[in-house]
């Protein structure tokens, strides 16, 4: 799988941008409002999609947010944020933010490589680092960002169906998005939308 997931990773293209993307889930008319926020300068952010290879196969983490916090309390996420100016890259944000949220030391995962960047509906861009970690690797959240970190196996992640469609608005268009359902855990948004572009990758048998 570890091989796998690097060669699809290295031949990853994509011939259109990543808001002409975002658009082509939009189910009936884009608004003015919509299309004022995307003509807006996005904001660079970064995220770590951690790959874990256990004794049961492998498993991706996942982090719920804090539920003080002003912005997406209690919702599941990969660990990152925004790409600050002393961040080399987008994939040195995102292994930064990973250890300040969960404690993970940059030093012990090794990044297989990238997915296209996903603009979101709040105004990021934001670009998801695949990462390889150490099954020894104990999470120690962040109570100021992180309530809790929990894993699903991969293979829930890439079992058809198991990523269903569903619809939210967002000024006043409405867009097809993705949901995971898995013990409890309801992922969702910007998160659901990378793992399903990472599970479309992965289950891309061509070649």
């Amino acid at each position: 799988m570890r091989d796998l997931i690097e060669r699809r990773l290295k031949r990853v293209a994509w011939a259109d941008d990543p808001t002409t993307r975002l658009l082509a889930d939009a189910e009936g008319p884009v608004t003015p409002e919509f299309r004022a926020l995307l003509e807006r300068p996005a904001r660079d952010a970064a995220v770590l999609i951690p790959l874990v290879e256990g004794s049961a196969g492998w498993t991706v983490l996942f982090t719920q947010r804090a539920r003080h916090l002003v912005h997406h309390p209690g919702q599941i996420s990969f660990p990152g944020g925004r790409v600050d100016a002393h961040d080399a890259d987008a994939v040195a944000a995102a292994l930064r933010e990973a250890w300040e949220e969960i404690g993970l030391t940059p030093e012990i995962v090794r990044v297989a490589g990238t997915l296209p960047e996903h603009v979101t509906g709040t105004g990021f861009a934001v670009t998801p680092v695949v990462g390889f970690v150490p099954s020894t690797f104990r999470p120690r959240p962040d109570p100021a960002e992180v309530e809790a970190v929990f894993d699903v196996p991969l293979d829930v992640i890439l079992a058809p169906g198991a990523l269903k469609a569903t619809s939210r608005e967002r000024l006043g268009t409405r867009f097809r998005v993705w949901e995971l359902e898995y013990r409890g855990h309801r992922i969702w948004g910007a998160t659901a939308a990378m793992l399903k572009t990472f599970r479309d990758i992965l289950c891309d048998d061509s070649d």
